[in-house]
């Protein structure tokens, strides 16, 4: 039946809230938009999605060619010398065909020596490589493209947060204003009622223990009242952190609460869940650990690279047609044996799957508890403004029930300190569940991942 009752309510509030039209939140629309656009922590996470995404287009350029230049230089002295007899082998030849020829075309020759270490030895060149099979490359940019996507969802998750947060500091600051404005009330009640104690004091008709009692009352509503303003530069500082803004800076208060409490009620029946961030995030984790789990699958597949290399080498920095030279080649790698570390990894790399999906499975449960969780807040906190409004008007007539009572001596003067600090509670009640309500909303909305992120 109390459910019954509930739902009758919330669709007639939600009708009036059609007619009214949509929610009048351009102020506090406007600061949200700013808080995702100055937050510290979203910029840090703005940072990491750029990070993720240098890194995909590095791994990317694996597959392109890479050049460098190599040099170097070598010179020696002394070592051991491998003696050449050149000389003693062509020398009678040479003098045999001299003698034939009669001429001297062909001169005499030394003995040579040859030694092993290099002098003035260079050897420059440009070298340039390029895989032709490497499996490994593939995998590791799908990787990286997941985990672009991941950082995607990250900044996402962290930008719904930020709109829940921006709301409830809002509407925490709010309610704070509007408790001032009741503890002000509340001691310029007190402050009369001790006047007016005062008066019949003097006219010889007042009690002076009723001046005490009103003096103590005036005491602690002031103390009340300075309590409250605390806390109003307290969700005043909190909320202007969460927009990088100064401490102190002004709040717009600007913000049609009834129209917010329409909207809010029309969440409760209204809204749908979305598509979580979080259970997103999870499932690209899983994709992340299985393409690595293929990676290691395919450990042996070999690696095929091909290089080509442009050059000049010589002793004595020559540089002509004779020092220069290219050399190609290819680089075949295949792991033939590795103590069984492979299998080992790959297993390791099954139980990584599955602990992700036992996550998502677990994120899943969670998600949809804090949900309900959220929505049952929300009624409760709607069922408990509709309270409040009743109990605010029957102290409002209750106090002006004993105030005239008292002005014409049926009541005693504890029952209007009584009847003030009924009808006191129940404005601070109504300010707290007002802004417990919207506070509700925004985090049903936060859980079912309602609001519209612009990207």
């Amino acid at each position: 039946m109390r459910t019954v009752l509930i739902n009758r309510a919330v669709l007639t509030v939600t009708l009036c809230y059609l007619a009214v039209g949509a929610r009048a939140q351009d102020v506090l629309e406007s600061y949200i938009r700013d808080g995702l656009t100055s937050n510290l922590v979203l910029q840090q996470r703005q940072i990491s999605l750029q990070r993720a995404d240098y890194a995909l287009k590095s791994a990317k350029s694996m597959y392109l060619p890479s050049m460098a230049l190599q040099v170097g230089y070598q010179t020696a002295d002394g070592g051991r010398n491998i003696p050449l007899p050149i000389g003693d082998l062509l020398n009678p030849v040479y003098s045999t065909l001299n003698q034939l020829t009669q001429s001297g075309r062909f001169p005499q020759i030394e003995n040579e020596t040859i030694n092993f270490l290099p002098r003035n030895y260079y050897d420059a060149h440009v070298r340039t490589t390029m895989p032709l099979i490497n499996t490994a490359i593939a995998h590791n940019k799908r990787i990286h493209e997941q985990q672009v996507r991941l950082s995607e969802l990250e900044v996402d998750i962290y930008k719904r947060e930020l709109v829940k947060d921006i709301k409830v500091a809002y509407f925490n600051y709010l309610s704070t204003l509007q408790a001032v404005d009741v503890y002000r009330s509340a001691l310029a009640l007190a402050e009369e009622g001790r006047r007016t104690n005062q008066r019949l004091v003097d006219n010889g008709k007042g009690l002076p223990a009723y001046v005490l009692r009103a003096n103590s009352e005036v005491a602690e509503a002031r103390a009340r009242l300075t309590d409250a303003e605390l806390q109003v530069r307290n969700a005043q500082r909190y909320f202007n952190s969460l927009l990088n803004r100064e401490a102190d800076a002004e709040i717009d208060t600007a913000f049609n609460r009834e129209h917010a409490l329409l909207g809010a009620a029309g969440t409760i029946r209204g809204a749908q869940p979305h598509q979580r961030e979080e259970l997103t995030s999870l499932a690209t984790a899983i994709g992340i650990r299985e393409t690595a789990l293929k990676m290691d699958r395919q450990f042996a597949v070999p690696r095929l690279n091909a290089f080509l290399d442009l050059g000049s080498q010589s002793e004595g920095f020559h540089f002509n047609d004779q020092t220069r030279y290219y050399l190609i080649g290819l680089q075949l790698e295949m792991p033939l044996f590795s103590g069984g570390r492979n299998k080992y990894k790959i297993a390791q790399s099954r139980l990584d799957v599955q602990e992700a999906r036992l996550q998502l499975q677990h994120a899943q449960q969670q998600l949809e508890l804090a949900s309900s969780a959220a929505r049952h807040q929300l009624e409760s906190a709607w069922q408990n403004y509709q309270s409040a409004q009743s109990q605010l008007e029957a102290a409002s007539a209750y106090q002006r029930l004993i105030t005239r009572g008292y002005q014409a001596g049926s009541n005693s003067y504890i029952e209007t300190v009584d009847a003030r600090n009924q009808y006191t509670a129940a404005k601070l009640a109504l300010v707290i569940s007002t802004f417990q309500v919207l506070s509700a909303a925004a985090t049903l909305e936060r859980e079912q991942g309602s609001y519209p992120l612009i990207q």
